[in-house]
């Protein structure tokens, strides 16, 4: 037994690199173009986004100190390759000890494309995209602060990065406006969020790729 461990070991540091590591390579060449092919495959008609974004999430713990959350969660349906149409709630608080608080709030539907050149893209697992939406909404300031509550309008650029083929980490940046009524008529404001969505795969693209694995 003895003599044939080492007549193993002795055939494995003979053979030529090339060969032991071509089956690995190929391996893993199939399992990076099978990632890239489901991330585009979750971006397909009848699929479903979930997810949300944090545009800022700052406890203070000091006394007198800031603190400020902003939440977006959202839900989308592909209705085309690339294309999702979907709805949100925006929640956002802000204040400090002795002052006033500041409460955000909106709610509507929203639509978003993605980016499919690769050129574009940057990064292999990575994907631009624009969001727009059209909604209620309402910034109010207590202690006689000013408020804006009305329509509201948002549009602007973003980024993500598919960490699995199922979840993708993104950032944006967007302008928002709300016309309407309350003490001052219009507000505006740029703001830059990140947060994840979650890619689930419809009925079709299920179907899909169960047929492909048995091939």
């Amino acid at each position: 037994m003895e003599k044939y461990s080492y007549v193993r070991l002795a055939w494995f540091m003979a053979k030529p690199p090339k060969r032991r590591f071509m089956k690995k390579g190929l391996v893993l060449l199939g399992m990076t173009l099978g990632f890239v092919a489901f991330a585009n495959a979750q971006l397909q008609k009848g699929n479903v986004l979930v997810g949300g974004n944090i545009a800022n999430f700052n406890l203070g713990l000091n006394e007198g100190s800031v603190y400020n959350i902003s939440l977006q969660p959202k839900a989308a349906w592909f209705v085309s390759d690339n294309f999702a149409v979907g709805a949100y709630v925006q929640f956002g608080i802000a204040g400090a000890k002795d002052a006033a608080t500041t409460l955000d709030y909106g709610v509507g539907p929203f639509a978003r494309y993605y980016v499919s050149d690769s050129k574009v893209n940057v990064l292999k697992h990575g994907r631009w995209f624009a969001e727009g939406n059209a909604g209620f909404a309402g910034q109010n300031v207590s202690k006689g602060g000013n408020s804006t509550n009305g329509l509201n309008l948002g549009v602007g650029p973003g980024y993500a990065y598919f960490i699995t083929p199922n979840v993708g980490l993104e950032t944006m940046l967007k302008y928002n406006g709300t016309v309407g009524f309350g003490n001052e008529t219009y507000a505006n404001s740029l703001g830059l969020s990140v947060g994840f969505q979650i890619y689930l795969p419809g009925r079709a693209t299920r179907n899909r790729i169960q047929r492909e694995e048995k091939l």
